[in-house]
């Protein structure tokens, strides 16, 4: 029987500010304006990449997007945007975000999402290094071949509030000056990436 509920398969980005109540702490009216700098960023790469924002409550952020690849350059792009913003401001005053991508089914209520794929993103987002993107195997199993941006495993994690474990990968800009033997071997999470700046 149908409960009048609309589902969809989506790729889900979940982002997050890491420390926003020490920037807003630090001086509330800066750690504002730099949210809505970054979020302006996170606005032009969605569209460019055909998804869109379903939420943006507080500090943090969730899109979908209809294709798995576009949803990780999307990512990708956005935390390359943000690094090239800052190497030269300062980097106690950087606002950094953690990013998490999963595949999964997802309920819709009036353009908002809910349901375990969106809980799924949000977990990989809040294990997932300042700066860094962390995906679920769903999205790995349909990118790997398609972007070469450097994937490395992290193995069996475990999610708060979720049963059992899961795979997961990460991805680092900087994994890119590595030999692709040497990213196959290691499998392992390199130092992560630089956010917007506050003030």
């Amino acid at each position: 029987m149908s409960t009048g509920i609309e589902r969809k398969l989506t790729t889900i980005l979940a982002a997050d500010v890491e420390g926003y109540s020490r920037l807003m702490e630090a001086d509330e009216v800066a750690a504002m304006a730099a949210l809505q700098d970054c979020r302006a960023v996170f606005a032009r790469f969605i569209e460019r990449h055909r998804g869109r924002i379903a939420n943006t409550a507080g500090d943090g952020l969730i899109a979908d997007f209809p294709s798995v690849v576009e949803a990780v350059q999307c990512a990708v792009e956005v935390q390359r945007e943000f690094a090239a913003r800052n190497r030269q401001r300062d980097q106690a005053r950087a606002m950094r975000f953690r990013i998490g991508l999963h595949l999964g089914d997802v309920m819709v209520d009036q353009g908002d999402l809910f349901g375990e794929g969106v809980n799924m993103a949000a977990r990989l987002q809040g294990m997932a290094e300042p700066g860094g993107v962390l995906i679920s195997q769903a999205v790995y199993d349909q990118v790997h071949a398609k972007l070469a941006v450097g994937y490395q495993h992290l193995g069996e994690r475990r999610a708060k509030n979720l049963a059992g474990g899961f795979p997961s990968t990460a991805w680092s800009w900087t994994d890119r000056r590595q030999p692709a033997k040497g990213r196959a071997a290691r499998w392992r999470l390199l130092r992560p990436t630089q956010g917007c700046a506050v003030g």
